[in-house]
């Protein structure tokens, strides 16, 4: 297949090498940046085992991973000139310097908009271009989403607030819990098929996309609620 010559490890490296530069120019409380910290490490991750064999299709994987990290990317592009991201993104970048708002809302805020928008139509894509159906990318995706499982279990422990203020009233236990990252994947397998087999009605796959990304959005922003110190 001649679109897989373009997506190889080195394709991968290219956009890691893209999402370090933007590490380095970003303040580290920066919303954007924190959310970027953790989508570099999941991305290293899948480099690592792209070069390592992990995956059946590395190609197919390489082929997915780059379509997905170019979403973000260009959601990133978009704010830089001045242009509007998706509106799945729109919470993390109005709200990216809030002080109110704590590292680990930015990251599962940044994750939300990633998986639920972005990776659906990353899977869309990459079955155009490979000339394939979403069930021959099911082990790809289910490999990157649990590299994101365990991550999200990792960013909880280290963004969470100390002991002492993880307690039951504190309205960041209360707000955290109310999103699932496992669930957010499940929801996103589920859209991706939905809108394979409206490839053929184009009216009606453009409505899809656009409410799953006002409703992508939504979530965003309610992660992002501003809480008291």
């Amino acid at each position: 297949m001649p679109e897989l010559e373009q997506f190889t490890s080195s394709a991968v490296d290219a956009v890691i090498a893209r999402m370090r530069d933007l590490e380095a120019g970003l303040p580290a409380r920066d919303g954007v940046a924190v959310f970027n910290r953790v989508y570099l490490a999941v991305t290293e991750e899948v480099d690592r085992r792209i070069d390592r064999g992990g995956f059946a299709d590395a190609r197919a994987a390489a082929a997915l991973d780059v379509r997905f990290a170019r979403r973000y990317l260009d959601a990133v592009d978009a704010v830089a000139d001045d242009r509007r991201p998706p509106a799945c993104w729109r919470p993390l970048f109005q709200m990216r310097r809030h002080p109110g708002v704590r590292p680990l809302q930015f990251a599962l805020s940044g994750i939300n908009a990633h998986i639920g928008h972005d990776l659906v139509l990353a899977v869309v894509d990459t079955c155009h271009g490979l000339g394939c159906e979403p069930a021959e990318l099911e082990d790809e995706f289910d490999q990157v989403g649990d590299l994101l499982v365990a991550l999200e279990e990792q960013i909880r422990e280290e963004l969470m607030p100390g002991p002492d203020l993880l307690q039951l009233a504190d309205p960041l236990t209360h707000l955290m819990g109310s999103w699932s990252l496992e669930r957010a994947r499940s929801a996103t397998w589920s859209a991706a098929r939905a809108l394979w087999a409206l490839r053929r009605f184009p009216d009606l796959a453009e409505e899809f996309t656009e409410r799953l990304d006002a409703a992508v959005g939504l979530a965003g922003r309610m992660l992002l609620t501003p809480l008291p110190d």
